[in-house]
Formats: structure tokens, sequence, C-alpha cells
């Protein structure tokens, strides 16, 4: 791709390439002073000119000749020492960062969350986390039975595709309450506990795209059985306060909207639209909802009006409040709809209603200030490391030993270490060791990629694996760092394989861009704060280093 100057003739509309050596505009970035700076005609019409490659230059329109316009510049620039840090590559047990998903029992006691692919189960406030379950698919989105004793939840296994299953809390008893294979989002019982509702997917490149035909908003009974489509579009359904109605998530007018419509997928209704919201969550009790809105969570009233509201924190006409300091994710009630519940990174949050609005019964005079810590979820997971000693025998080794060469030699591994490399004469094989012919191959250290964009699923389900991942490791890549990514979907993908649980290079990331343009995932730094606010809310979730996008101020 490349950038060049055209003229137009006005009379015939002709057009063209006058200078085919342009910088690179600027389409792609946050353009403060126009994609390209100006150009300019000379008074009589014959030449123009313009910035190219550092440059100032001018060219004759009849002869097409460019030449440069010498100028100086007196300026001092202040150029900042580069900030480096180092990180320990392997621990044999880590602290999992990247907590998905987390909800709570409706006694407030046990909360269950997705980790590194799997769903476990915590006793608030001290408890040690432990697997809901011994299932080997990966588990995703457990919501708690209105009675407390059973999470539902969804599952994949890239041989069997996805479905939903139900696990009882206590017993570990689990059943699959689906029959077809598919891609399913988002299930949630009813309030009176007899019914639940999903989406079902059409699946993605990730993932696949087999069976994902007959895709919509369903219910079905609360044990499973005969599926009911409600709606063909929409995504994170949930039940009203009285099962009469289905909360979801749609568009309208460029907009999020959240929505409603009748059991049949009729009658329609538009509550809230807004431009940055993400998540839209309303309590139990239907008298506030809950919101994010670019990485924060903010609390309103739930008004009906008859008309769809404008949902957005800077919205005067209706009461809201932020309730995070730095950021929320999986916002979520109390089933008393008193507290706001929601986690960042391996931290369990809570707001009380009471503290967050001076007109609600109970609230102090003085509001309390925002939480900076709250309780540590505490999940540690062992790294996964092979056992025994590997002899890798007579390759073409590159030592990294200056520009040392070893035309035969030996490498040798004890767990996942490497203690010996030589020529063959020069390294002891173990005799309890294994050892592999690789007489012929040359083999060189794993390569470290500092900029590779590799792949997660849009839909917030990992694979068990990911071709991407076996394909840089056939290429001889052992370490990634992706230097833009979903959040959430790299982070957790990244432990997990640290935890042996998929397989692939080592892998570091950024998470999501700062992106300074516009979007629901900009990122808005008018202050020292606000650039702390979003380092620590990456850091949170495992990230050492932030990518800076499109930002139109440093």
């Amino acid at each position: 791709l490349k950038s060049a100057l055209y003229v137009e003739n006005i009379k015939t509309g002709e057009e063209f390439p006058l200078y085919e050596d342009l910088s690179h505009d600027q389409q792609e970035t946050w353009a403060v002073f126009g994609v390209y700076p100006n150009f300019a005609w000379t008074p009589d019409s014959k030449r123009i000119i313009f910035y190219a490659k550092g440059k100032i230059k001018q060219i004759d329109l009849n002869s097409t000749y460019v030449s440069d316009i010498p100028f100086e510049v007196d300026s001092k620039q202040t150029v900042q020492q580069s900030l480096h840090f180092d990180h320990e590559v392997f621990n044999p047990e880590f602290t999992v960062k990247m907590i998905r998903q987390l909800t709570t029992s409706p006694d407030g006691k046990i909360v269950v969350f997705n980790a590194a692919g799997y769903l476990y189960k915590k006793e608030l406030p001290n408890g040690v986390p432990e697997r809901l379950t011994n299932g080997i698919d990966f588990e995703f989105e457990p919501r708690f039975s209105p009675d407390g004793k059973a999470v539902i939840y969804t599952t994949w296994s890239d041989e069997f595709k996805g479905a939903i299953k139900r696990t009882e809390v206590k017993s570990g008893k689990t059943v699959s309450l689906t029959d077809e294979k598919g891609y399913y989002y988002s299930p949630s019982y009813s309030n009176k506990g007899d019914k639940i509702v999903y989406r079902k997917g059409s699946g993605n490149e990730t993932l696949g795209l087999t069976y994902g035909r007959n895709t919509g908003i369903f219910i079905m009974p609360a044990n499973g059985g005969p599926k009911t489509l409600v709606s063909e579009n929409g995504i994170k359904p949930m039940f009203n306060i009285d099962d009469t109605r289905i909360y979801f998530q749609g568009n309208e007018a460029g907009k999020k909207a959240f929505k409603s419509m009748d059991l049949n997928g009729g009658n329609e209704r538009t509550h809230y639209t807004s431009q940055y919201a993400n998540q839209f969550v309303p309590s139990p009790d239907g008298k506030w909802m809950a919101f994010t809105e670019l990485f924060n969570a903010y609390i309103t009233p739930m008004v009906t009006t008859g008309i769809a509201l404008d949902l957005s924190a800077s919205n005067r006409s209706i009461p809201v409040a932020r309730v995070t300091k730095d950021a929320g994710t999986y916002l979520h009630w109390s089933a008393d709809s008193k507290k706001l519940l929601w986690t960042l990174g391996e931290q369990y949050y809570n707001r009380e209603v009471k503290n967050t609005f001076t007109f609600v019964e109970g609230a102090p005079q003085v509001l309390p200030e925002l939480d900076t810590a709250g309780i540590a979820l505490g999940l540690k997971l062992k790294t996964d490391v092979p056992t025994g000693i590997l002899a890798l025998k007579g390759a073409r080794i590159i030592t990294m030993k200056g520009d040392e060469v070893l035309e035969e030699g030996t490498i040798l591994l004890e767990n996942n270490k490497i203690i010996a490399v030589g020529k063959l004469a020069d390294v002891n094989i173990p005799a309890d060791a294994k050892i592999i012919d690789v007489s012929g191959k040359t083999i060189m250290p794993g390569m470290i990629d500092v900029h590779a964009h590799l792949r997660t699923s849009p839909d917030g389900i990992s694979p068990q694996q990911d071709w991407s991942y076996l394909t840089n490791l056939a290429f001889g890549v052992t370490t990634s760092h992706d230097p833009s990514s979903n959040t959430e979907m790299v982070f957790s993908q990244s432990e997990m394989l640290k935890a042996g649980r998929m397989i692939g290079p080592r892998l570091y990331s950024t998470g999501s861009i700062l992106y300074g343009a516009d979007g629901d995932f900009k990122v808005v730094i008018n202050s020292l704060d606000d650039a702390l606010s979003h380092l620590k809310r990456l850091k949170a979730v495992g990230a050492f280093s932030v990518k800076s996008y499109n930002q139109p101020r440093r």
C-alpha cells in the first residue's frame, strides 16, 4: 500500500497520479491535522508544494520534475529512556488472574467462575477454590439455580461441539440438558426455576461452522426437553422479574439496545439505547439497572417511560453513579438487589446501593470512597512441566554461543530445562534417558515473536486446541507477544497454555489496545490518573505491556 498525489482536471473530471512516493497517510489513525499535511499551489498554478519522507518538495505539473525545498528548523526534543523490567518466565505455581464469568449463589456464600478453561467454586470469603466438576470439556458462563443447589453452564469440546449442562453444587452430579451439538451461550434460569433461556449461535472460524443452523434465543424446561424458539435475533437473554418477558441485547439506530419481548417473541420493546455501554444488568427486583461503559460500572434507577432512554455515564436526566475505581467486569446482583457484584482480575468486589445514592433508605450522609481492593479469589494452578530426561542425539546444533555450530551433537533435557548441549562425545547420556535420534536435523533455540497477532474466538468460548498456536510451534516460535488482542480471551488462553490445557507457544500480550479514536472500547486519557487507571486494570488481568494506539495526545 502507498499514498499518491493525484491531480484532477476540473473541466473533464479526469484524474491522474502526479507523485507516488508520499509518506503513508493517516487514514487509519487519529488524523488531528487531516489525513495528510496540507498541499499548496504556487501563485502561477504551475507547481505544487508538498511534504514527503521528511522533506518539503515541489513538483512541476508539466514536466513532473520534483525538487527539494531546503529548510532548517531549530528544535529541542526530550527523549525519555525506555523502561525495562525483568519478568519471571517460569514458576512452578501461578495465581490465575483472568477470572471470567463469575456468578454468586443466591445466599451469597459461594461463587462459581471460569478460570483457565474450567469452572471453579469457592466458599466466601476464605475458601480454597476447587473444580465444580471433573469433566474434560471446557466450561463457561455459569448461572446458579434460584434455590442455589445447582449451576447451569455451557461446555465446549472440539470433537463433540457444545452443550448446556447442569451440575449439583454439593454432589457434583452432572447432566446434559441439550441433545444436539451446537454453539450455546448465556443460559439463565427463570425466577421460578422451571425454565431456562439461552442462545444458540452459528459458530465462527475458530470453533467451526458445522452444526450452526437453527440459531436464536430459545426456552426449554429446566430439566431439558422440547426447545422453543423465541427469536432469531438478540444476545444475552434473561427473564424479567415475573417471567413473562425475555430481556435481551440488540442494536438500534447504530447503538446497542436493551430490549424485551414476550415469551412468543412478540410485543418487542426497547428500554435503553447506548453508544458505549457493553453490559446491561437489571436488578432482580426490577428497580435498578447496572451497566458498563468504557470499562467502568455504573448504577441507575430502572425507569420505564414508554420510550427508550439513553443510557450513559454522562446522562443528567436520571441519577447515574459510578461504582468502580478502575474497571469492572461480569456485573451481577445479589439476590435481594441490595448489592452490585463484579470482578477485576482475581479480585471480587461488591457495592451496596445505599452506599451509592444518598436518596436510598439507610444511606450514610457521606458516601464511602470507591474500593480499590476486593476479595482475592486465590486460585493457584501448577505450571505444566514434563517429567523425565530426554536426549536429542545427532543433530546439527546452533548453540547461540557466538557463531558456534555443532555439526553433530546432543541436547540433554531434564523436565523443562536444557541441562547440557555439546558434541556427541562430550555429553554423557544417563541410562534412564529417553533417546531420540535427530540425525540430519538442525536444532536452533526457539524464536520469540514480539509482534504476533494470534487468534481468539470472538464469542468468548476457547477451543481446546487452536491451529494458529500449533502453526507457530511448527515454524519454531516458542514465545509470542500479541500487541493487540481481546483482553479476557488472550489472558485466559495464556493461562490455559501455562497450565497445559492447551498446546502452544508461551503467550504474552498487551490485551486490547489503548484505543484513542471512537468506539465502545475507546480509552479516554485526559490526565495522569486516567493513564494509571488503565494500566492498573490491564495489570490486574495479566498484562505487563500496553499498546497506545491512535491516542490524540501523549
